[in-house]
């Protein structure tokens, strides 16, 4: 079993983290793994997502809440209390960064607009999640991944690639967590522009705008000239065609994308006849015969196992890979050779499993992260380093 490693590349930032669910815990968990001090700031009953899914021990320490919130300390105090009110003062006036995603009449009733947090701490970065910009009509709307898959065009996806109309969410919090990465480079540019210009900052970060803005990276396609040359989607992407191919043992994902690579897969396939065929000779035939040439792959590929192709495939430099489930996934000899999944110990819940930042910064000091908190694990603690009683 080892140590979870993290950098201490911003252990000189403190946040006062009032987010909750996926949204910006995903931020300030990234955050937290590059060494700053999170303070997640809990309402008595505790984040919403402690609870989702089956806990080993604990209720309020489900899966879910130890995947997002390792590397954070968490407190328990009353907003509306005049000891709240005190609590979250004095954090924040010993914070670098306040970042919360409560909905705009609700902060201003707490008293913690960008205007007010500004008069307790000058340089406060101010990281506002939330689910539309302040400058249009859907401001101050509730906000959760479903809405802004449904709004960001992105249930379309699905029924263009296999024709079953009805819309369909991308079985994963893909919106929360697009935007917590938003939210998270926001945070150090703020931070940056901080520190050499001693302002504050007033990060706005958009659900609907971050989601719309990542899927139209590419789909705006050649509707975004004006007038259009041709409509919205990257059609390679929706192509029904473009599918893993089935192996006389499982599923391989196959891109030889350019030219040679295509010839080459032909020959290792021993095929390379097929080439005069002129629907697939060139890169336009291809293109326009997708549905024809991926059948006459996929007639190849039934003849021989996953192995068999991973290997005849990587000789001739074809990028290829084996389809894995996420059972597969902790086996997997890569993942296995990185030590991307660490078996850890909980103080409560016993052993879990849990993935390892995916970035490495080589040549910097490295550390422990903690596991996520229980609830107010640190509010003593925080409230004796904010020279504060308990209440």
């Amino acid at each position: 079993m080892r140590n979870m490693p993290g950098t201490n590349l911003l252990s000189n930032i403190k946040i006062a983290d009032m987010t909750t669910v996926i949204f910006g815990p995903y931020c300030t968990q990234t955050l937290a793994d590059m060494g700053a001090d999170v303070v997640k700031v809990e309402p008595k009953g505790g984040d919403d997502f402690r609870n989702v899914g089956k806990p080993a021990n604990n209720r309020s320490m489900g899966p879910c809440h130890l995947t997002i919130n390792r590397g954070k300390r968490s407190v328990v105090w009353d907003l509306k209390s005049e000891h709240g009110k005190a609590a979250i003062r004095k954090l924040i006036e010993q914070s670098d960064v306040f970042i919360h995603n409560i909905r705009p009449d609700a902060v201003a009733r707490l008293g913690l607009t960008f205007e007010e947090v500004r008069t307790v701490k000058p340089d406060i970065v101010y990281v506002h999640c939330l689910g539309f910009g302040s400058d249009g009509p859907y401001a101050g709307r509730p906000a959760y991944d479903d809405l802004i898959q449904g709004l960001s065009g992105a249930t379309m996806l699905l029924p263009k690639v296999d024709g079953n109309e009805r819309p369909r969410f991308i079985p994963t919090a893909f919106a929360d967590k697009v935007s917590g990465m938003h939210a998270m480079y926001a945070t150090l540019a703020a931070l940056h522009h901080r520190d050499r210009t001693g302002e504050a900052v007033h990060v706005e970060v958009p659900m609907f705008e971050c989601v719309t803005h990542f899927l139209l990276e590419e789909h705006f396609y050649e509707a975004e000239f004006d007038p259009p040359v041709g409509p919205f989607l990257y059609q390679r992407q929706v192509d029904p065609s473009r599918q893993p191919l089935k192996t006389s043992n499982g599923w391989i994902v196959i891109a030889p994308y350019v030219d040679a690579r295509w010839i080459k897969l032909f020959e290792v396939m021993g095929a390379p006849e097929e080439l005069q065929d002129e629907r697939i000779a060139d890169r336009k035939g291809r293109f326009f015969n997708q549905d024809y040439m991926m059948s006459r792959v996929q007639e190849y590929f039934d003849k021989q196992t996953t192995e068999y192709w991973i290997d005849a495939l990587g000789k001739a430099d074809i990028p290829a890979a084996r389809v894995n489930d996420f059972p597969d996934l902790q086996s997997d000899p890569h993942l296995v050779a990185t030590g991307f999944f660490q078996r850890r110990e909980h103080p409560t819940e016993g052993h879990y499993w849990e993935t390892q930042p995916p970035v490495t910064f080589r040549g910097t000091q490295q550390r422990e992260i903690a596991p996520a908190p229980r609830i107010g694990e640190h509010t003593e603690l925080v409230l004796s380093e904010l020279g504060l009683g308990i209440d």
